[in-house]
């Protein structure tokens, strides 16, 4: 008797405690969060428990206010809420909503709330709901764990929309949402496709067309967005070496579905979504100035987030004037372009990031810029022109598969542009017949384009003949080359012979790879 009396009073103190589901993003991770509710015959006022930031502490009084000022009471004695697991951190605004939806289950404003169903948003005073970042990964990972329904910001609406085995619904505040849990309204609902999304744009600021002479470093560039590969252009000032990197994302392949929606992911919990355009579609081109700092370039900081690197996943991150950045800076970036990822440590905890994405540097062979100029006498002493190209370290060369020399351009060049010189729609036709060829290739071994290949698939797949390895023997003998750099010289050479719609790599693919690797020593 006495133990089904515990039972039955064990249940009633559960039931009192009202429980809604939330999430929390850590970096690009996001996890499940129950805020639980419960009041305390007490002195009125709002304790929040859990390890919440300062923005989750200010909360109280946005509680408060956007209740009140929606019409509805706000409990006149003490209110604890508490975030759950109390051992994660928790930081930001999204928890508003939850909190709120749980004291007005306590007040029986709000009658039964469904189990598999969230709430994400931020408060206003007057009682709106106001848009958050990161949607996207929260709404993917709650997907993830069964959840059914997410309740959101009407703004954020159309970026959630994309996630699918999940129904999105957007509020635009409280009474609205009221009325929904008490089955006596509906809540704004949409549905998009991805496809509707990724159309291919020939809308670009620049196109190859644009870009007078420079026939050497085109096929270069074309190269390069065949099977991803890092480049490097030297050249005196105003040979063209901007506007070449500028034109090179128009010859880009469409981004896959995928690879939008990773990508979206990266600038949705980085606060960079535009809400309007929920779906980042075309890819990046990030061009930090060379004052940025490490953190800025590889991401951290206190609350650790995104940097450039990651910001142009998929994409292109151009370097103008490379050798400026200071060279701690540039030596960041050696590990993420070997592994395609950046992975930062902290002593709370330690966070990856994506960074697979195509380096694009421009330098000036020497601190006046006319080394070699056939117009203009360079000024250099031997000293500088060595510490000046002392910045780019050895290691960080060894990952640049193309170094390519732009030279200035030729009086005729400069006049007349030839009207039936490419465009970028028709070098990108190549382009993605190349990638094509590869993600047929790579279908069953994770990646997607040839720079991706590890030393074991390297193997499997650039395969040479013998006058090939002959050649390459000679190449390791006189320039000294390192395991990294055969490795990416076969990676070329199979890009090379992707483009011409080879099936084997042929002798003169792998010489051309070793003329544009600047053997030469630029």
């Amino acid at each position: 008797m006495r133990k089904n009396t515990a039972l039955k009073l064990c249940d009633i103190i559960f039931t009192m405690v009202a429980k809604i589901t939330t999430a929390t993003l850590n970096a690009l991770e996001a996890y499940k969060i129950d805020v639980e509710v419960d009041v305390v015959n007490s002195l009125p006022q709002v304790t929040i428990i859990g390890l919440g930031d300062t923005a989750i502490t200010e909360a109280k009084e946005r509680l408060r206010l956007a209740i009140k000022n929606s019409g509805y009471n706000f409990p006149q004695t003490k209110v604890v809420i508490n975030l759950a697991p109390a051992d994660i951190k928790k930081e930001g605004t999204s928890y508003d909503l939850a909190m709120a939806v749980g004291i007005l289950a306590k007040e029986n404003i709000v009658k039964d709330i469904p189990e598999d169903i969230a709430f994400l948003g931020e408060l206003s005073l007057d009682g709106s709901i106001r848009p958050i970042s990161g949607v996207l990964p929260i709404v993917c990972a709650l997907s993830d764990l069964g959840i059914k329904k997410v309740i959101l910001p009407y703004e954020n609406l159309k970026e959630a929309s994309f996630v699918e085995n999940i129904e999105s619904l957007g509020t635009k505040n409280l009474c609205e949402l009221v009325q929904f849990l008490n089955n006596q309204g509906n809540l704004h609902t949409l549905k998009q496709n991805i496809d509707d999304f990724l159309s291919v744009e020939d809308n670009f600021e620049i196109d190859f067309k644009h870009v007078k002479g420079q026939k050497n470093a085109k096929y270069a560039l074309e190269i390069a967005a065949a099977g991803a590969h890092n480049v490097l252009m030297c050249g005196t000032p105003g040979s063209g070496k901007t506007m070449l990197s500028k034109a090179f994302v128009s010859i880009l392949p469409p981004l896959e579905k995928s690879e939008a929606i990773e990508l979206t992911k990266i600038y949705s919990a980085s606060g960079l979504l535009d809400y309007d355009k929920p779906l980042i579609s075309r890819r990046p081109f990030r061009s930090p100035h060379h004052s940025a700092s490490a953190v800025g370039i590889i991401g951290g900081g206190s609350k650790v987030s995104a940097g450039e690197i990651t910001l142009a996943h998929r994409g292109v991150l151009f370097l103008d004037e490379m050798v400026e950045f200071p060279r701690h800076v540039l030596e960041v970036l050696r590990q993420p372009l070997e592994d395609g990822v950046v992975t930062i440590s902290r002593a709370s905890k330690t966070v990856k990031f994506p960074a697979n994405f195509i380096l694009i540097g421009a330098m000036n062979p020497c601190p006046c810029g006319f080394l070699g100029d056939p117009k203009k006498q360079c000024v250099c002493s031997d000293y500088q022109i060595k510490r000046y190209r002392s910045r780019l370290s050895g290691p960080l060369l060894d990952r640049i598969d193309l170094q390519i020399e732009v030279p200035r351009l030729s009086e005729d060049e400069l006049l007349n542009i030839k009207e039936d010189s490419e465009d970028s729609k028709t070098i990108r036709k190549r382009v993605v017949a190349a990638r094509q060829i590869q993600l047929e290739r790579y279908k069953n071994d994770g990646i997607l384009t040839n720079s991706e290949l590890s030393a074991k698939l390297v193997k499997k797949y650039c395969n040479i003949d013998d006058e090939s390895k002959k050649m390459l023997k000679f190449a390791i003998s006189k320039f000294n080359l390192s395991a990294r750099s055969y490795e990416r010289i076969l990676k070329l050479s199979r890009t090379i012979a992707d483009l011409k719609g080879q099936k084997d790599i042929l002798a003169q693919d792998i010489a051309q790879a070793l003329q544009f690797r600047g053997l030469s020593e630029i």
